[in-house]
């Protein structure tokens, strides 16, 4: 490796040891679906996007809740204190597609129908809002 690699290897390093974040893998519903949720959450303060999820009627709001919690720990985690109302914010989510499984359904005159089930990764990155602050002023 040269030495322009390692030093940039080295900040990403060091920068993804400050970013809390969650990650949630081969989740079984569309990445379509849990769009809609995390469109609901994002740059939202994180109780607040809590309460929104908590109240949300579909489905994938109950894993993003739960993942949002996590990312939440793991910036207490790193940061070695609890988190307050209105400290943190939900800085970056994102929904990536993960592989499908390929079924078949029988179909007339022998034929069959393709049917993908679909499923995706969900990737949550928690910061405080001093942060943000200092990011805009910069």
């Amino acid at each position: 490796m040269g030495v322009r690699k390692r030093i940039s290897a080295d900040k990403k390093k060091e920068q993804a040891a400050k970013t809390a974040f969650a990650k949630l893998l081969n989740i079984p519903s569309s990445p379509r679906k849990m769009r809609l949720v995390a469109d609901m959450v994002r740059g939202k303060e994180v109780f607040r996007a809590l309460g929104i999820l908590k109240f949300s009627n579909k489905e994938a709001a109950a894993r993003l809740e739960k993942l949002v919690r996590s990312a939440v720990a793991n910036w207490e985690a790193k940061n070695e204190k609890k988190a307050e109302s209105g400290e943190l914010y939900i800085s970056t989510i994102y929904v990536n597609c993960a592989p499908m499984l390929k079924r078949l359904r029988t179909a007339p005159q022998g034929r069959g129908y393709r049917i993908r089930k679909r499923s995706n990764h969900v990737t949550v990155i928690v910061d405080s809002i001093e942060n943000k602050n200092n990011k805009n002023q910069a």
